[in-house]
């Protein structure tokens, strides 16, 4: 949980948001849940169980994810672990 601090003194949102992907798999609950996260941090891990997918599945399931987010996002696969940033630019 990270905080940076601008010459003012106001906080930025640079905290690390965490969730959890379980067996249901990506939903638009999940998307909705996920967008809500991003209101108060810039980026959110998110843990995705073992029953959800496989190691080879991880890169499929980053894709939907970022499919249903939309363009100002991204995601690094790490493990079982998306890290999904999202950006004020559109990223390709």
């Amino acid at each position: 949980k990270f905080s940076k601090k601008t010459t003012g003194g106001q906080n930025i949102m640079a905290s690390v948001g965490e969730m959890q992907l379980g067996k249901n798999g990506v939903t638009d609950n999940f998307i909705e849940t996920l967008k809500g996260y991003f209101a108060n941090h810039g980026t959110v891990k998110v843990s995705v169980l073992r029953s959800c997918a496989g190691r080879e599945n991880m890169k499929k399931l980053s894709t939907d994810v970022l499919n249903k987010l939309g363009i100002h996002y991204t995601a690094r696969v790490i493990g079982f672990t998306l890290a999904v940033k999202k950006w004020r630019k559109a990223r390709e």
